[in-house]
């Protein structure tokens, strides 16, 4: 099992500052997805899973209140911390009645921010997040979970956010059942008709991509939800 690296969304407009704190981020061993606005912020969180999310508040197209608010919408749980340079206390508040973990005004120092961002991992993170596991093994499949690819003998799979979700939840429980109840709070944040209809939607997907390899089913137990199932030789 190889350590997990933390994936973060960092979405600033300002491009000097942007790209200094991805690389600062990089070198501190952080993943970062850096984004310029927060219409492509949100479309980027929608296809990849990340552990917490960096959003600058003034910004053109979409500010980072409204940012937030969209990724609350599908996510209740990531952390995220405002980057601003306003010192107001009305957009500090409002800032922390979104949900947000933390709200750094500018100039900050980016040894500051590792140590906030520490501090928010330790705690809204269990203590083995750090090491869990990414790649699994699925009869002829390997599914690199990071990175989000379902790979097959020569052919690849970039698989969507909610796809990789989803498949990491049965590999997890290869041979056991996942109650669909339990699939739809865990990645849809709620559980009724309508998330119920679009998670089916996405067990067929990953049905057809897992086709090539016989021994590998996922059975639909019906009624209660769903099964990985892998012949072992």
């Amino acid at each position: 099992m190889k350590k997990y690296k933390v994936n973060i969304l960092l979405v600033e407009d300002d491009d000097n500052l942007g790209f200094m704190l991805k690389d600062y981020l990089e070198m501190e061993g952080f993943q970062v997805n850096l984004q310029k606005d927060g219409q492509s912020g949100f479309q980027a969180f929608q296809n990849q899973t990340f552990d917490l999310c960096i959003l600058d508040v003034m910004m053109p197209i979409q500010d980072g209140f409204s940012l937030a608010k969209d990724i609350r919408k599908i996510n209740q749980k990531v952390p995220f911390v405002f980057l601003t340079a306003k010192a107001q206390e009305e957009d500090r508040i409002k800032g922390l009645k979104l949900g947000a973990d933390d709200y750094i005004t500018k100039p900050f120092s980016t040894e500051e921010l590792k140590l906030r961002l520490e501090n928010i991992l330790r705690r809204t993170s269990p203590p083995d997040n750090l090491t869990k596991e990414e790649v699994y093994h699925i009869g002829q499949y390997i599914f690199d979970f990071a990175n989000q690819i379902l790979k097959h003998k020569t052919t690849k799979k970039k698989l969507t956010k909610k796809e990789a979700l989803v498949l990491q939840l049965l590999c997890q429980n290869r041979n056991l059942l996942v109650r669909r109840e339990t699939a739809l709070t865990s990645i849809w944040g709620a559980d009724d008709y309508f998330m119920g209809r679009s998670m089916d939607v996405y067990i067929a997907k990953l049905r057809g991509y897992l086709k090539e390899d016989p021994k590998v089913t996922i059975l639909n137990v019906h009624g209660t939800g769903f099964k990985l199932e892998i012949e072992e030789k």
